[in-house]
């Protein structure tokens, strides 16, 4: 991979067809949450604060025939074995819902970043409570249990209280190494 390139499409291409074998020291991902909302990219004109916007991406993940084939595709050998095993017991125990889809959809993006991390690399996995437990154990399966080295709490907001429910107030950052001595 070129330094200082940007590549531009979805990030599994992109790694599978532009990016080397353990040639990554650090990474730091930041995929959607899976937050069933939409984001638009705002674009400003001369500091008016009127703006036009467009739709950067949809947060939102449901079961659907290609989500069954991406699946199917993952479990006949598109990821490793442990990996495999990791999303069949998912299917198992939540249902063909939207969180499965989500995780169908990370499962070969994080092999592929584990392909690319140098051994003495690491990542960081910057996620939300409503999935962290689900992709700890997803790396778990690609990387081993022994190279989850800690959970960072995140704290993104003061604290504010809700009538219906304890306020959503942190992120969640995992960070695993590829090997025993990461830089």
């Amino acid at each position: 991979m070129a330094s200082n390139h940007l590549h531009y499409g979805d990030n599994l291409d992109v790694l599978r067809e532009h990016v080397a074998d353990a040639s990554v020291d650090l990474i730091y991902l930041d995929p959607p949450f899976n937050s069933n909302r939409a984001y638009n990219v705002l674009f400003h004109k001369d500091g008016n604060a009127d703006s036009a916007q467009m739709q950067a991406f949809d947060d939102t993940w449901h079961w659907t025939a290609e989500t069954e084939n991406q699946y199917s595709e993952a479990i006949n050998g598109g990821v490793p074995y442990d990996v495999a095993d990791a999303l069949g017991a998912f299917r198992t125990l939540l249902g063909e819902g939207d969180m499965l889809a989500y995780l169908v959809n990370m499962a070969p993006r994080l092999v592929e970043l584990r392909r690319v991390l140098k051994k003495t690399g690491s990542i960081y996995l910057h996620c939300d409570p409503t999935a962290s437990h689900y992709l700890k154990l997803m790396l778990d399966a690609i990387f081993g249990p022994e190279a989850f080295r800690n959970e960072i709490t995140w704290k993104r907001t003061t604290a504010h209280s809700s009538a219906k429910k304890f306020a959503p107030v942190h992120d969640v950052l995992l960070y695993y190494a590829a090997g025993k001595t990461p830089t």
